[in-house]
């Protein structure tokens, strides 16, 4: 209740406020809410500005905000803007570092993986982007070295890298686990090398120039891809009529060199990568181009 003229005792400013008499006070103890004076048999009394300290205490306090920063703003000596500024960039690597959790839980809990399995997820989803990059770099310093890369593989992924956002969502942050799976897997840093070199080799003695390679992709997209999705098998006769829409009169050792020079640079694998690279960079997934290819090398090996 109200007592001494404009006073309160702890347990009316605790009704009044709806602040606990305990947390009350310690916070008088703090330092952060002090009573404004006592009565003759030692109890607490607060006036009304104590009052509406303690509420404004309060509202701080739901706010995330610590004793420390809330008796800095209470002294003027920060504003409320400064240490709000400060906690919302807390809360928000909080908030990143929580979404990171779940979306690491999320692909545990779906994958069904072992616990070493599970320790390997969470270092790699953990990574910062400095370690991140250097992953890449290794891959690619390991992968390409001193080859000449007239292909441009090497160039594309030295200018076109995973580039994970601060605040991933569980298909970012999968993709790029898939990703640094791939670039640490040794098998595969060989077939990209393998490709590179070869590409070298090749300078010069393709089977197409730049502006045929794009149409002949098209074709093979378009008419192999539709005998795949068909159920055609490429040993087949009519496998023999889709091989004529896309190399229309190509002689048997054209076909064997066109064959050739696919079966060197395609690879499930390494379209993967740049699949997952389109995910992690927010660009969105792109189909799979790989199994029209690889049924138009097998149509081509038999129908050469």
């Amino acid at each position: 209740m109200k007592i001494d003229g404009d006073l309160h005792g702890i347990g009316a400013l605790a009704r009044r406020t709806g602040v606990s008499v305990r947390t009350i006070r310690f916070w008088c103890d703090s330092g952060v809410v002090p009573a404004t004076t006592r009565s003759a048999a030692g109890h607490r009394l607060y006036d009304d500005r104590a009052l509406a300290r303690v509420e404004l205490v309060a509202t701080l306090r739901k706010l995330g905000l610590g004793l420390r920063d809330i008796r800095a703003v209470l002294e003027e000596r920060r504003s409320v803007a400064d240490v709000a500024a400060v906690h919302v960039r807390a809360l928000d690597a909080e908030i990143r570092a929580l979404r990171l959790q779940r979306a690491v839980l999320s692909l545990i809990a779906a994958g069904g993986t072992s616990a070493e399995e599970t320790q390997m997820l969470d270092d790699l989803a953990r990574l910062t982007a400095s370690e991140r990059q250097q992953l890449v770099d290794d891959f690619i310093a390991d992968s390409f070295g001193s080859v000449t890369d007239p292909s441009g593989i090497g160039a594309r992924m030295r200018q076109v890298t995973p580039s994970l956002p601060d605040d991933p969502t569980p298909e970012q942050l999968h993709a790029w686990v898939e990703v640094a799976r791939l670039l640490q897997d040794s098998s595969f840093r060989a077939r990209v090398r393998e490709m590179a070199v070869a590409g070298a080799s090749a300078a010069g003695d393709q089977p197409f120039d730049r502006k045929q390679g794009k149409a002949f992709a098209s074709a093979v997209s378009e008419h192999a891809g539709a005998a795949l999705a068909a159920g055609i098998d490429p040993g087949s006769p009519a496998a023999e009529e889709v091989v004529r829409r896309i190399l229309p009169d190509a002689a048997p050792a054209k076909r064997a060199e066109v064959a050739r020079q696919l079966a060197t640079f395609t690879d499930a694998r390494v379209e993967r990568y740049w699949q997952l690279v389109a995910v992690i960079n927010g660009w969105g997934a792109f189909p799979p181009t790989t199994p029209a290819f690889q049924w138009l090398i097998d149509a081509l090996r038999a129908h050469g």
